[in-house]
């Protein structure tokens, strides 16, 4: 039996999901506020049918942010399964929600296209898609989202909300906001230099692509995550006052150190986790609580390892579980040293030789 879904908002995000879900073989029911766009939805192949299905094994609600409360908790109301988000800010949704099926999510992926329109199946492929689990997230929760961001063809990283929030201001928000500064502030001065947008080079409209991005979105946005989003902006503006200063007085080799040093660090931006070369499993004896598994991979994140696989098994009794993680036999020591000192008592086991540790 095929599994099922509920997306719940059929724009760029919800339909992309939609197809990725449909091309490997979901069953996938599709709500949206506008009649005209579900139907479309289904016109698409976005889904087979319209209506939440009240048994999905996930609904996943691809609204904008300052609806997504109201949504999540019709869908906790109406369907019987898990549900997530893909709001761009998570602290406030994830306060507002304090329920055991509930776990925030946020893919870092999208696209200069708007809408239904610009849906397309492998939006998400090699994304890093954001978990936010709680201490009532339950496991079934977290397992259930992993798994099906996972057929997305994305990779899951386990953050604390707050801890996205912060992040997220600073590589997503106040970028956006400053390209947008930087295109109002050459499209005013091109009302006296007709000439100046048609000389743009590639390096300004790079810098200003995403300011073509859906405006309707950000005021919510910049509402929920007001404050780490100014601690942002106030970093930026320090920064440009430095780099003015640099300017000013002709300094040449403070110039000089500080593009190398952004040359440096651009360079070594990382993509994703890249390949791994030898396996590690690791057995962590786990109590039979919720939060478990969310409290484990959030560490895994703040430690830099990558959970490539996890698998829960429950005793008979169930006061305690095994917890079977697969990472990078890199990080798999670093992992175990945070877990130790957690309090869990892992086993390490090298999947190529079947040694433990």
């Amino acid at each position: 039996m095929n599994e099922r879904a509920n997306v719940i908002g059929t724009g760029l995000i919800g339909g992309s999901i939609g197809l990725a879900l449909r091309a490997n073989g979901w069953d996938v029911s599709a709500v949206d506020i506008d009649p005209e766009v579900e139907r479309e939805a289904v016109a698409r192949g976005v889904a087979h049918r319209t209506g939440l299905d009240p048994d999905a094994a996930v609904t996943v609600v691809a609204a904008p942010v300052g609806s997504i409360v109201e949504l999540v908790e019709r869908a906790l109301a109406e369907t019987t399964g898990v549900v997530t988000d893909v709001g761009s800010t998570k602290a406030a949704i994830c306060r507002a929600v304090a329920d055991p099926r509930f776990i925030g999510g946020h893919p870092m992926a999208g696209s200069d296209q708007d809408g239904i329109s610009g849906a397309r199946a492998d939006l998400f492929a090699g994304a890093m898609w954001v978990v936010t689990p709680g201490p009532d997230t339950s496991d079934l929760a977290f397992s259930t989202v992993r798994a099906t961001i996972r057929v997305l063809g994305a990779e899951s990283i386990a953050l604390p909300a707050t801890v996205h929030d912060e992040l997220v201001a600073q590589v997503s928000h106040v970028p956006h906001l400053t390209s947008a500064a930087l295109m109002n502030l050459a499209d005013s001065t091109s009302v006296e230099h007709r000439a100046l947008l048609r000389l743009a080079a590639g390096g300004f409209r790079d810098m200003t692509r995403i300011s073509a991005g859906r405006p309707a979105i950000w005021p919510d946005i910049c509402v929920a995550n007001r404050e780490a989003i100014v601690i942002g902006l106030d970093r930026l503006i320090d920064a440009l006052t430095e780099t003015r200063s640099l300017v000013a007085e002709s300094d040449r080799s403070g110039l000089y150190k500080l593009l190398d040093t952004a040359r440096t660090a651009r360079l070594n931006l990382p993509v994703g986790y890249g390949q791994v070369d030898k396996v590690s499993e690791l057995a962590v004896p786990i109590p039979d609580r919720p939060g478990e598994i969310a409290a484990i991979a959030t560490l895994a994140a703040e430690l830099d390892v990558n959970i490539l696989d996890l698998e829960i098994s429950h005793s008979g009794e169930g006061r305690e579980g095994v917890m079977m993680l697969v990472v990078d036999a890199a990080k798999a020591e670093r992992l175990v040293g945070g877990l130790m000192a957690r309090g869990y008592r892992p086993s390490l086991r090298d999947l190529d030789d079947g040694s433990s540790r």
